[in-house]
């Protein structure tokens, strides 16, 4: 999943307060998506002018809803008709998801669909765990992990699930050790043993990348790798693996609502969506900043 900063505001929230929400901003955003990924008009029963079944689909444009094209002729031979709706915020897909305005979303981690449902009290699920974006480790001043010197800088993400994250690849590739159990929610607090006395410079995730010219190593979230050039592929020193506990955990999840997990549709875009036409597509396309997960 490919974030973009959100707050989280505390305390319930109503779900008239996301209702509104969505009426100022789906209208126009769903527009725009239509437009920009092609989709054909439908009925007031939901078929396409083909008479297809339509599967509506809130995504994030990259790499969600890029995948998501690589799988439209693959449901129309079993009967459905694929369209992605593109919105404008992060906020807006679990309540337009809920309120029944598409039929799924593809854009989220699990840790954030969470907070979605303990915020809400929303009962939507995720059926498919589809890929996942690898933190990575980038040269600065130095350019071997090898070659670190006692006192060197290591930018990291200060958010709390990012940092964690960083945090344990640090640990991964020897560099500190970690209380034993902090797990994904660990801190700087929890190193316990760090023998060159590193310095972990704490930034915006979004500011890390910029940063790695001033510091000797900076961990990346991939998309912003991309947006600063790097070859994920090829420059990341070292990245999570497919078996970490992050991949486990922050896998990029397609989401329905409760009433649908079993509905031929969901599971038919299941079928499409975990096969090696997709696999390679991601594979290929973003050489890993994004990584399959079947």
């Amino acid at each position: 999943m490919i974030f973009k900063k959100n707050s989280k505001k505390k305390g319930k929230m109503d779900m008239k307060k996301w209702n509104k929400v969505i009426q100022f901003g789906l209208l126009g955003a769903a527009l725009v998506g239509l437009a920009a990924c092609g989709n054909e008009a439908t009925d007031a029963e939901g078929s396409s002018a083909e008479g297809l079944e339509v599967i509506n689909i809130a995504a994030t444009s990259t790499p969600h809803a890029e995948i998501l094209e690589q799988v439209k002729e693959d449901l129309k031979e079993k009967g459905f008709e694929l369209e992605v709706t593109i919105l404008d915020d992060y906020p807006l897909y679990n309540p337009a998801l809920d309120a029944g305005d598409v039929d799924a979303n593809f854009f989220q981690h699990t840790p954030y669909l969470d907070s979605y449902k303990e915020e809400t009290g929303s009962e939507i699920t995720p059926v498919a765990k589809i890929h996942f974006e690898p933190l990575g480790i980038y040269a600065g001043k130095t350019k071997d992990l090898a070659d670190i010197k006692e006192g060197a800088q290591i930018s990291i993400p200060n958010d709390a699930t990012n940092g964690g994250r960083a945090l344990l690849l640090l640990e991964a590739n020897g560099l500190i050790e970690l209380k034993e159990g902090s797990g994904i929610t660990a801190t700087v607090s929890d190193i316990t043993k760090n023998e060159k006395d590193l310095e972990i410079v704490e930034l915006a995730a979004e500011q890390v990348a910029r940063s790695v010219q001033d510091v000797d190593f900076a961990v990346v979230n991939a998309n912003y790798a991309l947006e600063a050039g790097f070859d994920v592929q090829n420059d990341a020193l070292a990245s999570e693996a497919i078996d970490s506990e992050a991949a486990e955990i922050y896998g990029n999840v397609l989401v329905v609502r409760k009433e649908d997990v079993e509905a031929d549709k969901v599971k038919a875009l299941i079928e499409v969506l975990k096969t090696d036409k997709v696999r390679d597509f991601i594979n290929d396309t973003y050489k890993g900043a994004v990584v399959p997960l079947f």
